[in-house]
């Protein structure tokens, strides 16, 4: 099964500037993600940025495509490329973040394959366990509560569910089993992706501040699987670098 992989990489991160260019074992992090779709069996990657130091870098090792500075998700940067690019409406599109430079290989094809069975969901994510019960209560940890048919009823940065006897009990306790840490990777088809951007944003996607709220707001289906490879936790500033890089080094 054929798909592309589209890249998004901004280099003004309040938290964290330069992000993508950050090196880890000699190599800029966004090399690293684009290694892991290239492993993945992707036809086609592309890096989505808006910064000449990032295409510069980008450039060579993988295909750059040059993106308005006034995108306000890397969504709508998607959108941008694929109309740029080209790319065929029925086509697979796999929006793997640009901070992710550990994610496994197995996790992109797999959100690909699963968009192509789930012919019934525009759009489709993965999730992983959560096992510590301080993650349930971190607001920057985003849980997914999933149905029977495997589609996201909603993510919060809240603990959901709330399981209403233990937490009226103990505020900070949680049966962890009951909860998942959304991974933030996605496949759509093409002509979904413009079909969203055209949408206005909704209440719920800017009280949580997380953009997948506005397809669940209009009625779209997001379909939700556990990752066949529990990737780490996402990579927000300079010291959640340095405690990666201590684990796995």
């Amino acid at each position: 099964m054929s798909f592309t992989v589209v890249i998004p990489a901004r280099f003004g991160s309040s938290r964290f500037p330069g992000k993508p260019l950050a090196v880890i074992n000699g190599k800029p992090m966004i090399q690293h993600v684009v290694e892991r779709a290239e492993q993945a069996g992707a036809d086609k990657i592309i890096v989505a940025t808006d910064d000449s130091r990032i295409q510069n870098a980008v450039s060579e090792f993988a295909s750059v495509c040059m993106t308005s500075p006034d995108h306000q998700s890397g969504t709508e940067r998607i959108a941008e490329v694929l109309q740029k690019e080209k790319v065929a409406p029925a086509s697979i599109v796999v929006n793997v973040q640009g901070d992710e430079p550990f994610i496994p290989a197995q996790n992109i094809k797999q959100v690909a394959d699963n968009l192509a069975r789930a012919s019934q969901c525009q759009m489709a994510t993965l999730s992983t366990p959560i096992n510590d019960a301080q993650d349930v209560f971190n607001p920057n940890i985003v849980k997914v509560i999933v149905n029977s048919l495997g589609e996201s009823i909603y993510f919060s940065r809240s603990p959901i569910p709330f399981e209403r006897d233990r937490m009226m009990a103990e505020p900070t306790s949680a049966n962890t089993a009951l909860y998942q840490r959304h991974i933030g990777i996605y496949a759509y088809r093409a002509q979904y992706v413009q079909q969203y951007v055209d949408y206005a944003p909704s209440a719920l996607e800017q009280i949580e501040s997380l953009e997948q709220l506005r397809a669940i707001w209009y009625g779209d289906k997001i379909h939700c699987e556990t990752a066949i490879a529990p990737p780490p936790i996402g990579i927000d500033t300079p010291e959640d670098l340095e405690r990666l890089l201590s684990t796995i080094n």
